[in-house]
């Protein structure tokens, strides 16, 4: 049977893609500077290797005889999803992926030693080499799918988007946090004159934090047998779901920098660690896509994480691993701080969304060639100025060198953050209307209700529906802005 061949298959391509993902956190956290060179050329014999498997002409006939065999519905799901992999993955030719690799590995190295100096002018070279095979990746995906290159782009992340429907939503969110971030500070400034910041001692060893971290991933469900947490410049979920690699990074004056890391990381950990054993060779077994990754990884942080309820479990936990003790009122105006600031991942609720619009933006501008890698800095300036009041005009790291996407040749993957913020508010409404009892699970450190919940609507389902179509299953509705922007105005009092 061709489906058995294409099953197979599946099995040597997982095997490869563990050993890509492997080595990749490792190069990210714990090997040595002097390796990069060979690292880079061993992942990209590794990638080319990976993608001349998965694209061989064979494959294509396999998957047409496959389609017409009597097949199970969880079979027939597969071939779908292996259908759409081999559509995508044929776009581009094995000697790209190789080239791509090599430039894209080679800028991220450059990035990690370059961003801490400011250097923008000793990067920019990297960079607009990324651009220009971004360029030709996306005109090569866009001939192939029929689509517009940016959208091209988007589809390798999270199937389905298209720049056309989710600009005028991200236009009207802008429009929305231009007018309510003024009022959500107006607000706070109110609260802080009655009950002023206790300010964080500052004393925070990174043992300490690193142990705190460990109890409250533990807590949330992450399988430590199947999992661990490192240290990197920029933190990111890796590995593979049965070794699941987390990073965070840390700070010894404020240990809900990290804190706050390591439970979006969380998220996205439980979802891979959950996603169906049986499904894991194929793509049928993958997540679906990086909305839903993230709406995972949000649902932990901002839903469950930054929930007073949360934190009348948690206040005792942090007391026993940083020796502080914190009251409710003390330790909520930290969590719940709003704040016009220049890095993204330190970004708070409301001006989060703000940060991802501003470098949607940007890369369309760039993939389109409206824009050259060498205008970023004042590009980049003039949205600051315009959607949170700040200049990084003299400041690079803190502007368009401080995510590790674009050296990483990741186009197309910003949208993901806000609409991934977007569904795990209504993920949170939809699972609140079925466990009213959601809120006091969490004041006692209970998460099984919540997780069952997840496992059932969205883990469990791996790649078997679209997003829009796993959302609307999980939620009972489409994508709905307005479970957002109501959860801003109700925890942030600026209504």
């Amino acid at each position: 049977m061709s489906f058995q061949k294409l099953d197979e298959l599946g099995r040597k391509l997982e095997a490869l893609e563990h050993a890509l993902a492997i080595l990749g956190a490792d190069e990210a956290t714990h090997m040595a500077v002097g390796g990069g060179e060979k690292r880079a050329e061993a992942m990209s014999a590794l990638a080319g290797m990976l993608h001349r498997q998965a694209t061989g002409p064979e494959i294509g006939d396999w998957l047409s005889a496959a389609e017409a065999e009597p097949l199970s519905e969880e079979q027939q799901a597969a071939v779908r999803e292996l259908r759409r992999q081999y559509t995508n993955l044929t776009c581009l030719p094995a000697d790209f992926v190789e080239r791509q690799t090599v430039a894209r590995m080679r800028s991220e190295q450059l990035w990690r030693s370059l961003r801490a100096r400011n250097d923008w002018a000793g990067f920019l070279p990297a960079l607009e080499g990324v651009v220009a095979l971004v360029r030709e990746e996306a005109a090569l995906r866009a001939e192939a799918l029929r689509l517009d290159p940016y959208d091209a782009l988007m589809e390798q992340y999270d199937p389905g988007n298209r720049a056309a429907d989710i600009t005028p939503v991200f236009a009207e969110l802008k429009a929305f946090l231009k007018d309510f971030l003024p009022r959500a500070l107006a607000v706070q400034d109110a609260r802080l004159a009655r009950h002023p910041l206790k300010p964080l001692s500052g004393s925070y060893a990174i043992d300490r934090q690193r142990e705190l971290g460990l109890a409250m991933m533990a807590a949330v469900g992450f399988d430590l047998t199947h999992g661990s947490l490192s240290v990197s410049h920029h933190p990111f979920c890796g590995g593979v779901p049965t070794d699941v690699r987390i990073t965070t990074r840390y700070k010894t004056s404020d240990f809900l920098s990290a804190l706050m890391g390591v439970l979006h990381e969380t998220g996205h950990a439980l979802y891979e660690q959950n996603l169906p054993k049986a499904w894991s060779h194929w793509p049928l077994g993958k997540a679906r896509g990086m909305a839903v990754h993230e709406s995972q990884s949000l649902f932990v942080e901002k839903q469950v994480g930054r929930n007073p309820a949360f934190w009348r479990w948690a206040l005792p936990v942090v007391e026993k691993h940083l020796g502080e003790a914190w009251s409710l009122d003390d330790i909520l105006p930290h969590v719940h701080y709003v704040q016009r600031g220049l890095i993204r991942v330190d970004a708070d609720e409301v001006t989060y969304p703000l940060h991802v619009i501003l470098r949607y933006e940007l890369e369309q501008e760039l993939v389109a060639g409206r824009l050259e890698a060498a205008d970023l800095p004042e590009a980049w300036d003039a949205k600051m100025r315009d959607y949170l009041g700040l200049s990084t005009i003299d400041n690079p790291a803190d502007g368009p060198m401080q995510d590790v996407h674009w050296p990483g040749a990741a186009f197309g993957y910003f949208p993901s953050y806000t609409l991934g913020a977007m569904m795990a508010a209504q993920q949170w409404a939809a699972l609140t209307r079925e466990h009213a009892s959601a809120d006091a699970d969490l004041a006692k450190g209970d998460f099984s209700a919540i997780n069952d919940w997840r496992l059932q609507r969205i883990w469990s389902q791996g790649s078997r529906w679209s997003t829009p179509d796993l959302l609307e299953r999980a939620t009972g509705e489409k994508l709905n802005a307005a479970y957002f922007t109501e959860h801003l105005k109700r925890r942030y009092g600026a209504s």
